[in-house]
């Protein structure tokens, strides 16, 4: 059975790394082939008396494993399928549509306005409409300025209501670049949210509440996990750390701060800020414990319960459902319900009597999660949370029985040694994976987790569970007590983070240098009496010595980020590295910065920058600096912006980008021709004029980066440095706008390809079809970030490219 599962998961690993799906009768055409191979094998065992045989016993394993992966390929496969079934029509992208339906979610307030799911039930003035539009779509309301009843009317939006709206859809799109842990396309599929949107002005019909509350389970749960939260915001008012109070309770970790997370982060226990599978397990672990004590003394009356069924029984039972509850708090999550899954399946082993082998519930537990939930393979609290009990089971048979503990000083000291032992395992357990999916390690996170760990599952978490529920003016003491104990410990987490030994980061090692250290693990944790059991040290030294090939004397690295409507480009010579501005602010706890190109620089372990080069002050372009100048080291800033600007006070050095500047790097020239020293000195010109444009040369190829340059910016390098504008690859100036790439200006540059960064049906409309065909015209290969994803341009003797949707091609991306 284990084999089965196993190979069920492999199959599912491997569907996810699909760029197409199969055809539905192919699925059914190898299902019935994989069946086939297992009773072959089989009856062929039966018909030659070969069960016996050790051989036979491993050949039927691979069969059932091989069957395994085959029927897990199909399940997932189905699964995809079905969910993709459901499209907004390309002809409806763009345009309002008025809808009445359901706020099927918790509704989450942020400084522009309000997100929230909203299930469609009908269309205005069109019924028939309904049919072609996905039933659950992502939604933002934005507060209108100049408009107090919207403003209102986004402050009392809450689950359960119906509401009519007029909106303006899009098909799932996000940012596509290598090496992000996070992919929002696949995400909106596992959510069933087949379109995203935004709510448009009142129009013909008036954006409005029709009913106060629609019955049903989920708006049920929804408006319970709002009044919640509202109760905690009331009793915390201007608490700091009021977000981790109610990410215990409710799950809705999306008022924690990016700068608390960074500390979470840094010191490994980011896994408990929210209901994660350790709090659910404890809280189920207690109740249980407390229900087998009370239903083994029949509730200190003489009924005998214990007769009519067994506290075991009774004890599995309670402890599934206060899991469930708690599971419904955090909104059925699917973190959470992965811990249910797993919980289930030892409650019903228990209830059944099986409760034999830990590896066989583990398996069965994984398989449960699989069935419901096959997208879970591509999220790393996945690997993390299965690897960590996997490692401890098999850490299990590595201690010695423990004897009876005679007195309460033993017993703590024999307590003490078993939780250290488990923080051990898991930490070794953990430190592989850990470097494959971030490319870090905390260093502090053993001695962060000793004390978060009991502080947040035996104190926080009840405390703010009962001070949720109970009643003021009990509520307000328990809710205070919960958020003073994380003040407390984040000052401590805080304090141990500002060490720069607190993380060690490298690059995200090959796959090969990751079985080599799971192999060091396993030699590691080992019983007593395995054979030079320290050996297993020496397996995780690759991770830690592991580097990146550099490149050559006289080449170069170009990676253009998808980060929406904005720009972002890492340049990288063999000793050195350029960052040519940082992509677009989205909101105070986002940008491009720490979105997008800080994770890359992580999980490559980039930890310095040599020059951080930004364009100008628009906000699609400066929109991250601050962000990367506080995450590391830059050793210059360059850019065309004001002295008093708080993104160069907070640069180490500074100086303005100007024409004529030159350097070279490994054999890379590097060389600003825009804007002039002139230029500063004149009020009458726009950010966009002032451009630092970049032009980068090696030997035989060049890149030039001309940032938002206009008309007659291009004009004027026209009639002054026309000859040095030739280049190989273009940054479209301005994203392709109506004002710039005039024709004589790619007439001069003549280039070979060129790469319009710009973000999904941007409300710019860049790159602006005229200005696109214009590209075309002159012969240039077009590449857009919104279709291709991240590009990279590798510049050697040739100019190699590569575009990360088609590389990394999955099947999500085609619908």
């Amino acid at each position: 059975m284990r084999t089965t599962i196993i190979g069920f998961v492999l199959g599912v690993v491997y569907l996810q790394q699909q760029a197409d799906l199969l055809a539905l009768h192919a699925l059914f055409a190898g299902l019935l082939l994989g069946l086939a191979a297992l009773l072959f094998t089989w009856r062929l065992g039966q018909a030659y008396d070969l069960a016996s045989h050790a051989i036979f016993r491993w050949s039927y394993r691979i069969c059932g494993c091989g069957f395994g992966a085959v029927l897990g390929f199909v399940w997932a496969s189905l699964f995809a399928t079905y969910y993709l079934s459901e499209q907004l029509p390309k002809e409806w992208e763009g345009r309002d549509i008025t809808v009445i339906g359901v706020v099927s979610s918790l509704p989450h307030h942020f400084q522009q306005g309000v997100r929230f799911n909203f299930k469609i039930e009908q269309t205005l003035p069109e019924p028939a409409l309904a049919a072609k539009l996905p039933e659950n779509i992502a939604l933002a309301w934005y507060l209108s300025p100049d408009s107090a009843a919207t403003t209102s009317a986004i402050g009392v939006l809450n689950a359960g209501e119906r509401w009519q709206f007029t909106v303006r859809l899009k098909r799932p799109h996000g940012n596509a670049n290598p090496l992000s842990r996070f992919d929002y396309e696949v995400w909106l599929l596992e959510q069933q949210l087949r379109a995203t949107g935004i709510v448009r002005p009142d129009g013909a019909y008036k954006n409005q509440r029709i009913d106060a509350f629609v019955w049903n389970l989920n708006n049920l749960i929804e408006r319970s996990r709002s009044y919640l939260r509202q109760r905690i915001q009331s009793a915390l008012i201007g608490a700091p750390y009021a977000g981790v109070i109610v990410a215990l309770v409710i799950g809705d970790q999306r008022e924690i701060a990016q700068s608390d997370w960074k500390i979470f982060n840094r010191t490994g226990i980011s896994h408990l800020v929210s209901i994660s599978g350790l709090h659910i397990t404890m809280l189920a672990g207690l109740f249980a414990g407390l229900t087998h004590y009370l239903w083994r003394h029949s509730f200190f009356t003489k009924a005998q319960l214990p007769l009519y069924l067994p506290a075991q029984k009774v004890a599995a039972l309670a402890g599934f459902a206060i899991a469930l509850l708690y599971v419904a708090l955090a909104g059925f999550g699917v973190p959470a319900q992965r811990t249910l899954y797993m919980l289930t399946v030892v409650a019903l082993a228990m209830w059944a009597g099986r409760l034999t082998s830990l590896s066989h519930i583990l398996c069965l537990a994984l398989l449960a999660v699989l069935l419901v939930d096959p997208w879970a393979v591509l999220w790393p609290g996945f690997w993390l949370s299965f690897v960590a009990v996997g490692m401890l089971i098999f850490a299990a048979g590595a201690q010695s029985t423990p004897g009876s503990e005679v007195g309460w000083r033993s017993k703590v000291l024999a307590l003490l040694r078993e939780v250290s032992r488990t923080q051990y395992v898991v930490t070794l357990g953990l430190l592989p994976l850990t470097m494959l999916l971030f490319g870090q390690i905390s260093l502090i996170s053993p001695l962060a987790n000793a004390i978060a760990i009991p502080l947040i599952s035996l104190v926080v978490t009840p405390l703010a569970l009962l001070g949720s529920v109970l009643p003021a003016p009990f509520s307000l003491g328990l809710l205070q007590f919960a958020h003073f104990c994380v003040l407390v410990l984040a000052r401590i987490l805080e304090l141990m983070s500002q060490y720069d030994f607190a993380v060690w980061r490298a690059p995200i090692p090959p796959f090969f240098l990751f079985l080599v250290a799971i192999l060091g693990t396993l030699w590691l944790l080992a019983p007593r009496g395995w054979p030079l059991r320290w050996l297993g040290l020496f397996c995780y030294f690759p991770l830690f010595i592991n580097t990146e090939v550099a490149q050559k004397k006289g080449e170069m690295l170009v990676t253009a980020f998808d980060v929406g409507q904005g720009m972002a480009v890492l340049v990288e010579t063999a000793q050195h590295r350029l960052l040519y501005d940082t992509g677009p602010y989205y909101s105070p706890e986002s940008d491009g910065g720490s979105r997008v190109v800080l994770p890359y620089f992580n999980a490559r372990g980039i930890s310095h920058l040599d020059t951080l080069v930004l364009s100008h002050n628009d906000n699609d372009h400066s929109g991250g600096a601050l962000s990367i100048l506080a995450a590391l080291p830059v050793a210059l800033l360059s850019s065309s912006l004001k002295y008093e600007s708080a993104i160069v006070t907070k640069a180490a050095r500074h100086s303005r980008c100007t024409a004529g500047q030159a350097w070279e790097w490994d054999g890379v020239r590097f060389e600003m021709l825009q804007p002039t020293a002139a230029s500063y000195d004149s009020d009458k010109w726009k950010p966009n004029a002032r451009s630092c444009t970049l032009k980068i040369s090696t030997p035989t190829l060049s890149l030039l980066l001309p940032g938002d340059i206009e008309a007659i910016q291009e004009d004027e390098m026209l009639n002054s440095i026309a000859p040095k504008l030739a280049s190989t690859v273009l940054l479209a100036p301005h994203h392709g706008s109506g004002t710039s790439s005039t024709a004589a200006f790619l007439r001069a540059v003549q280039p070979q390809v060129a790469i319009f960064q710009v973000g999904y049906r941007n409300r710019y409309h860049h790159p602006k079809p005229e200005v696109f065909d214009r590209y075309a015209d002159f012969g240039v290969n077009r590449l857009r970030t919104d279709e291709a994803g991240a590009i990279t341009l590798q510049f050697g003797t040739t100019l190699v490219i590569s575009e990360f949707r088609t590389e990394h091609a999955r099947y999500w991306y085609r619908h």
